[in-house]
């Protein structure tokens, strides 16, 4: 497989995604080169564990790639679509200075705090003030279960908020995990596979339980009792 197109320039890579996964047979590898999201976002997509109701956006109709790149993706899956010639202006981003986070969007932090430090324990507190634009007391706060607002915290995925980018997120991980001197491609494909197992159906119980009852104390009480009752009849 070709190698994945380092700078992703979808306007909504996730809403795409989720058009791909219902109208293409693409892999989720497919998917992930292209939109820029990490394969276990598409797979939770796909899954429908992550962004329910999010409306897919096609990316043909929006000129972001061809559909002759299309037919190819569907037809080789070790193709690598290609994004359209975009010619708008680059985003700039601010390269310092603390982040800012629209005032409807504040109150979603600590959702979005819970959910890393559940989800990414190899994400450092001075990278999550970063990422969702908060404070390393708030962090603390929220590890503790000292916040005020505790009691109604719901883990939630930062990038699903709002507050980061699926980009952002995994580029602090993979921070993380260098910083661990661990593998993160490694931890990564350890990860995904602890999901996969997690979210495997759970078998039903077989039904050996059931089978292996023993009715011979019950029947044999019901002979018995027939029987008796019928002695007694015999007897009148």
């Amino acid at each position: 497989m070709s190698k994945p197109q380092e700078a992703p320039k979808l306007l909504m890579p996730k809403a795409t995604a989720v058009w791909l996964v219902e109208n293409t047979v693409l892999t989720f590898d497919q998917i992930a080169n292209f939109t820029g999201l990490h394969k276990v976002e598409v797979q939770a997509l796909a899954d429908g564990d992550v962004g329910r109701g999010i409306v897919g956006r096609d990316p043909v109709k929006h000129g972001e790639t061809t559909q002759e790149e299309l037919d190819k993706a569907i037809s080789d899956d070790s193709h690598i679509m290609k994004y359209a010639r975009n010619d708008l202006p680059s985003v700039k981003t601010r390269a310092k200075g603390p982040k800012y986070t629209p005032v409807s969007k504040r109150g979603d932090k600590p959702d979005a705090i819970a959910w890393i430090v559940k989800n990414h324990p190899e994400i450092t507190d001075a990278q999550i003030t970063k990422l969702v634009g908060t404070t390393k007391p708030t962090i603390q706060a929220v590890r503790d279960r000292t916040h005020p607002n505790s009691s109604s915290i719901r883990p939630r995925h930062p990038a699903d908020l709002g507050l980061c980018t699926y980009q952002e997120l995994d580029a602090a991980s993979v921070k993380g995990f260098k910083a661990q001197g661990k593998d993160p491609e490694e931890m990564k494909a350890k990860r995904l596979k602890e999901m996969e197992e997690a979210n495997k159906p759970v078998e039903e119980e077989s039904n050996s339980q059931a089978g292996g009852f023993d009715f011979s104390n019950f029947l044999s009480s019901g002979i018995g009792g027939a029987g008796a009752a019928g002695g007694e009849g015999d007897n009148n």
